[in-house]
C-alpha cells in the first residue's frame, strides 16, 4: 500500500485552502458572467515521479506543454493539451541526444467562479491521459526498461489570473494515477502557464448622451429635456393615446390620430367638440347625427328604396315580396310561386280525398315473398297515385319502406330500401319525372305494431306514401 507521505499532505491542504479562499472571495457583482472563449497557451511543467519522497528525488523530469483552453459554461472549461516531457539529465547531460517523451491529456476545470466574476478564479481539474515514454525518463525506478506507452488519470487544483479577459496566467498542481506504475510510477505534475484568447474581447463603448434619462439618446430626441417614450422620438404622452403632447390638439383627452388627438365617443370619425350627437355615429353631412329614417324601419332613407313603407334591409328598406299573393311572405312560403294557405306553409291545401286514395294505394302495396319485386294486385292503387300526380304537376311524393323484425337488422334494412325504390321505380316508369319522388328504407326500426304476433308483423310489413307540395 502507497505510503501517506507529506508531499501528499501537501497537496490536500492546498486542495483546501484553494477552496477556502476562494469560498471568502468577494464576487464582482458589476461583471456579467461568460463563457471563456477559444484559449490557446503554453506551459512549463515539472514532474516529480517519487510522490513518497517529502522532496523530489533524482528521478524528477522538466517539460513543456501546448495548450488548448475553452469553455463550456461559465463555471466550466475544458481543455486539451501536449505535453513534453525531457529526459532526466542525471542519466544523459546530453538532452537534443535523447528521445522526449510525449503525452497527449485531455481535462475539464470546475471554477469557483463564473468567467468574468472574478480576477483570481480558483478551479478543480479532473481528467485523463496517456503517452509513450523514454526509458531514460525516470532513470532511478524504469532502469532497465524499453521505451513504453501507459495512460493515466489525473486529478488536482489550480489558480487562474485573468487579465482583461484575453490573457491568463495560470498554475496547477495534479496527482497522475498511473494505470501501470510499472511502466510508469504514480507522479505529481506542477505547471505554471500563460494563455491568450484567439478572439479579441470587444470592448463596448460608452453610452451616447440622454441628458433626460427615457431611454432615447439625445441626438435622436425630439424632446431631448422632457422624459418621455421611445415610440414618440422621446416625447411625454399625457393621455397615453399614442399622439406626443406638442402634436396633440387635445393632449387631456386621449383620441386618434386621425383627429389630432381628440376624443370621438361614437366612433363616427367626427370629433366631440364638432359633434351635434357626440354618442350616436352620424355622417359629417348631417354634422355628425344619422341619416334620418323616415319610416321607422332602422334603414336609413340614403339606403331605403321604400322610405315611407316599413321594410327590411336584404329587400334595401322594402317589405319581404309575395309572389303569389297568397298573403304569406316569400321567405315563409315553401310555395312562393302557388297560391296556397298557411296550414300548408304556403302551400295549396291537399284534399283529405286525395290522401284517402294514397292511403289505400299504400295499403294494397304487396311484394312477392322475401323480394323487392311487386305484385301485380299492387298496381291499382298505384296507377291511382299516377292519376292525381299527373293532374297536380307541383305536388311530390314521400315513400319510406319498412319491415317487422324478422330476420337482421342489416338484412332488413336493405330490404326495405329496395322495396320502397322498387315503388318509386314503377311510378317513375309511368311518366312521372323521378325528382318529384324521393324514396328510403327504414328497416324494422319504425314498428307500428308488436313483432311478437303475426298480426303485428303483418302490420309492420309496409309501404307508406306522403304527397307533399315541399321535402
Amino acid at each position: 500500500m502507497t505510503k501517506i507521505t507529506l508531499q501528499k499532505v501537501l497537496f490536500g491542504l492546498l486542495l483546501t485552502t484553494v477552496f477556502f479562499t476562494a469560498s471568502a472571495q468577494d464576487k464582482e457583482k458589476e461583471a456579467k458572467p461568460v463563457v471563456k472563449k477559444s484559449n490557446v497557451g503554453i506551459s512549463v511543467n515539472f514532474h516529480d515521479f517519487d510522490t513518497d519522497s517529502m522532496f523530489p528525488r533524482e528521478d524528477s523530469a522538466y517539460g513543456f506543454s501546448a495548450i488548448f483552453w475553452k469553455g463550456i459554461t461559465p463555471h466550466l472549461d475544458y481543455s486539451i493539451r501536449f505535453n513534453g516531457i525531457f529526459p532526466n539529465q542525471n542519466r544523459n547531460n546530453h538532452l537534443s541526444k535523447n528521445f522526449i517523451s510525449p503525452e497527449l491529456e485531455a481535462a475539464v476545470h470546475a471554477k469557483a467562479f463564473a468567467e468574468g466574476k472574478a480576477k483570481l478564479n480558483p478551479f478543480l481539474t479532473l481528467g485523463i491521459g496517456g503517452g509513450y515514454y523514454n526509458k531514460d525518463l525516470t532513470p532511478h525506478i524504469m532502469s532497465g526498461k524499453t521505451n513504453t506507452w501507459n495512460a493515466h488519470a489525473f486529478g488536482g487544483v489550480g489558480l487562474e489570473f485573468n487579465i482583461k479577459s484575453e490573457v491568463y496566467l495560470f498554475a496547477q498542481a495534479n496527482y497522475r494515477y498511473s494505470f501501470s506504475d510499472n511502466n510508469l510510477p504514480h507522479n505529481m505534475l506542477y505547471s505554471f502557464g500563460i494563455t491568450r484568447s484567439v478572439t479579441k474581447v470587444k470592448k463596448t463603448p460608452p453610452p451616447p448622451p440622454d441628458r433626460d434619462m427615457d431611454g432615447v439618446i439625445d441626438a435622436e430626441d425630439a424632446c431631448p429635456d422632457v422624459p418621455g417614450l421611445v415610440a414618440l422620438k422621446g416625447c411625454p404622452d399625457k393621455d397615453g393615446d399614442g399622439i406626443a403632447d406638442k402634436d396633440d390638439a387635445c393632449p387631456d383627452q386621449a383620441g386618434p390620430a386621425s383627429l389630432n388627438g381628440c376624443p370621438d365617443r361614437d366612433g363616427d370619425g367626427i370629433a366631440d367638440k364638432d359633434d351635434k350627437c357626440p354618442d350616436v355615429k352620424g355622417l359629417a353631412k348631417y354634422q355628425g347625427c344619422p341619416i334620418p329614417d323616415t319610416d321607422g324601419d332602422g334603414i336609413n332613407d340614403e339606403e331605403d328604396k321604400c322610405k315611407t313603407v316599413p321594410g327590411v334591409a336584404r329587400y334595401q328598406g322594402c317589405p319581404v315580396p309575395d309572389t303569389d299573393g297568397d298573403g304569406i311572405n316569400d321567405e315563409e312560403d315553401k310555395c312562393p310561386n302557388l297560391a296556397g294557405v298557411r296550414e300548408n306553409q304556403g302551400c295549396p291545401a291537399i284534399s283529405e280525398e286525395v290522401k284517402e286514395k294514397v292511403s289505400i294505394a299504400a295499403k294494397n302495396i304487396l311484394f312477392i315473398t322475401g323480394s323487392a319485386k311487386l305484385q301485380k294486385k299492387s298496381f291499382k292503387g298505384l296507377d291511382d297515385v299516377v292519376a292525381i300526380m299527373k293532374e297536380n304537376p307541383e305536388i311530390k311524393l314521400q315513400i319510406d319502406g319498412h319491415t317487422d323484425a324478422v330476420g337482421s337488422d342489416e338484412s332488413n334494412q336493405i330490404l326495405s330500401d329496395n322495396r320502397a325504390a322498387s315503388v318509386k321505380s314503377y311510378i317513375v316508369s309511368k311518366g312521372i319525372d323521378e325528382s318529384r319522388i324521393t324514396s328510403a328504407g327504414h328497416g324494422e326500426s319504425q314498428p307500428i305494431a308488436d313483432n311478437k304476433t303475426a298480426a303485428g308483423r303483418q302490420q309492420n310489413r309496409r309501404v307508406e306514401m306522403v304527397l307533399t307540395y315541399f321535402q
